[in-house]
């Protein structure tokens, strides 16, 4: 998600990129390298929001993960500790399950 650029609906999916985070006088910024079709080269950490993917959600769980169930309306997990973390797609079901890890 970009803000601030008649973008923040868009979801912009980076893969077979490689990223770097480089520390600057006015603050960290993510560099793409090896953009070639379109301008973004670099932008501030503060403007990016990392969207895990599924299987990192569930690689974050690891043995707290019982299973992932389809049910009315969309997915459940289960962890562990018996709780379930609903939601219409299972990657939203793995992340209200990761949420609730961190707090």
């Amino acid at each position: 998600m970009i803000p601030d650029r008649d973008l923040d609906n868009e979801v912009f999916v980076i893969s077979e990129m490689t990223i770097e985070a480089e520390n600057l006088p006015t603050g960290q910024i993510v560099k793409f390298n090896g953009t070639t079709e379109w301008a973004l080269d670099s932008i501030s950490t503060d403007d990016v929001l990392w969207l895990p993917r599924e299987d990192q959600l569930r690689e974050f769980l690891g043995e707290n993960f019982t299973r992932l169930e389809a049910a009315a309306g969309g997915f459940v997990v289960e962890l562990r500790d018996g709780s379930r973390h609903a939601d219409a797609s299972a990657a939203s079901a793995y992340a209200r399950a990761v949420l609730s890890q961190l707090r």
